[in-house]
């Protein structure tokens, strides 16, 4: 770094140099012009109501998105609506859903999140399931939603009936608006069983969009090695057990071998990472392993985390059989190594060309405030966000 060179300016030159090295240098378009490059092709982001004051409503990038998914109300056992867990309050929603509107954009709520599975399964019980779906269409009518996201976590195998049902009850009173609400959902690509996907595909058509979380790819579980938060491929890797580590071309190939139509499917991108750090001797990139009584530790701080307190150019490195970026860190003590995970203006290049090329429907963004630089000029605050426009608009056809 120079000397007297800010932080910010050195990590902001920084990212505009990753944009122009590989080709993503940000071009100004009005948002017709890439909506209507994008050729129907969704960009879906999520916007926390938990992080309003990380980044406020009115810095939310809308010339990338054509979605907006407001996180989250979380269902009560008894079908009722908590909107006080995720801070969705009512200055909030009228901020966020006037300022969508006026960009010309749709703007959901999700229902769910995080270990709602308890929630849901009290709430689409027979005894609750009317109720429940009154409360939500009431409160998509009531604030001038365009939509519910359903967000079930985690989703097993024995609530296959009970989603089932409130998918279709749901999409039923959805229609029954004078304009008929969208319907989407956030689903684990890699489930434990294969159940998950033949119950998807009987459904499908009840979905304006089947969003795929195709982050969280790895973790540190027994019998596992290091490796990406969310890879494009797996490059042959394999778990010590022989069995092919996950990757998102894995997901997005389970959802489509099952018969789900790739118009209907998003491909998930994660504006977080994963910092690996401990095990025996350190670690310091991706495909190493550890004995059963050492584990590695794994956090997820956002890229805004990622780039302002650990990048270095010197410390980059591109996994080309992988797809993904990543940062490894040595250190005198190699107990503070660090092998650091994330997505950068490349990989989310990579990704976007991706669904492309496989005709899927869209992207899904989790989550939008991880991209904000809030000391960078207008235009220049959401750097991932723009590399995910300027991709979608070099890819879309001519």
């Amino acid at each position: 770094m120079k000397k007297n060179c800010p932080r910010s300016v050195w990590i902001w030159t920084t990212i505009k140099a990753h944009l122009s090295i590989y080709g993503l240098a940000v071009i100004l378009a009005t948002s017709s012009v890439y909506l209507q490059a994008a050729n129907n092709f969704w960009v879906t982001g999520y916007y926390p109501g938990y992080n309003q004051n990380v980044m406020p409503a009115s810095n939310i990038d809308f010339t990338t998105l054509t979605h907006v998914i407001d996180f989250s109300v979380v269902p009560n056992i008894n079908g009722s609506l908590n909107t006080i867990k995720k801070s969705i309050t009512r200055d909030h929603i009228t901020n966020l859903v006037s300022l969508t509107h006026a960009a010309g954009r749709k703007v959901l709520i999700c229902i769910g999140g995080s270990s709602s599975e308890s929630g849901f399964l009290g709430a689409t019980s027979g005894a609750n399931l009317t109720t429940f779906i009154n409360n939500l269409t009431n409160f998509v009518a009531v604030w001038g939603y365009d939509g519910v996201d359903i967000d079930w976590e985690p989703l097993n195998d024995n609530d296959d009936a009970q989603y089932t049902n409130l998918v279709i009850r749901l999409r039923s009173a959805l229609n029954g608006f004078a304009t008929p609400k969208l319907l989407t959902t956030a689903i684990n690509p890699w489930p434990k069983s294969g159940a998950l996907f033949p119950m998807l595909d009987k459904i499908q058509t009840n979905f304006d969009q089947i969003n795929l979380m195709t982050y969280d790819a790895s973790g540190p579980h027994h019998g596992w090695i290091t490796w990406f938060n969310a890879p494009l491929y797996d490059g042959g890797t394999k778990f010590p057990n022989g069995r092919l580590i996950r990757s998102v071309d894995q997901g997005v190939t389970n959802c489509l071998s099952n018969a789900i139509t790739p118009g209907k499917v998003g491909l998930g991108i994660a504006f977080y990472g994963f910092i690996w750090t401990g095990g025996p001797g350190g670690i310091t990139g991706p495909r190493q392993s550890w004995p059963a009584n050492n584990p590695p530790v794994v956090s997820t701080p956002t890229y805004t985390t990622i780039m302002s307190n650990f990048y270095q150019p010197s410390l980059y490195h591109w996994d080309a059989s992988a797809q993904a970026a990543y940062l490894s860190i040595t250190n005198a003590n190699a107990a503070n190594d660090k092998f650091i995970s994330f997505e950068d203006q490349r990989s989310c290049q990579a990704k976007i060309s991706y669904a492309r090329n496989h005709g899927l429907g869209g992207v899904m963004i989790w989550q939008l405030t991880q991209d904000y630089f809030s000391g960078q000029p207008v235009g220049q605050r959401n750097p991932l966000c723009s590399a995910i426009k300027n991709g979608l608009a070099a890819s879309s056809p001519k």
